[in-house]
């Protein structure tokens, strides 16, 4: 395989229509509320309408990067969410350190490297996930698109 295709993201923007998505994807009726919750939040937040992200993401906004470790680039979501089986997935926080204690506050979630889960909406204060998404754009508009 070529350099270059090997360092091309499989997860692309595309224009599916998110509600269809949301319908036929969210398990039950509390993920379809909470993803329609988070579809206003979301926008709200970041000034961007959904758009569709490879199979299963919702993303709003994008930026394009390059590594500083790898030949890898692309485009990504400024923030988006997955309404997954087991767990909402949230990204939403950029994983950097000094951005840690922008989760205090948040609620009941799980943190992966740069991705936080939650099982419902409501188990998180959308105050502070508000703040956590603005603070994530700014840096990241900061970062790649200035």
């Amino acid at each position: 395989m070529p350099e270059a295709a090997r360092n091309v993201l499989k997860t692309r923007v595309h224009n599916a229509d998110v509600l269809a998505f949301i319908e036929s994807f969210a398990a039950t009726d509390q993920k379809r509320q909470d993803s329609l919750d988070l579809i206003d939040l979301m926008t709200k937040s970041s000034g961007c309408p959904p758009k569709m992200w490879g199979a299963s993401i919702i993303g709003f906004g994008s930026y394009h990067y390059k590594s500083q470790k790898s030949r890898q680039e692309g485009d990504w979501f400024l923030v988006g969410f997955s309404p997954r089986k087991t767990a909402i997935s949230l990204y939403v926080y950029t994983g950097a350190s000094e951005h840690a204690t922008l989760l205090e506050g948040l609620g009941k979630f799980k943190a992966g490297k740069a991705c936080l889960y939650i099982q419902k909406l409501a188990d998180i204060n959308q105050a502070v996930l508000t703040q956590l998404m603005k603070t994530t754009i700014a840096f990241l508009r900061k970062k790649y698109l200035n």
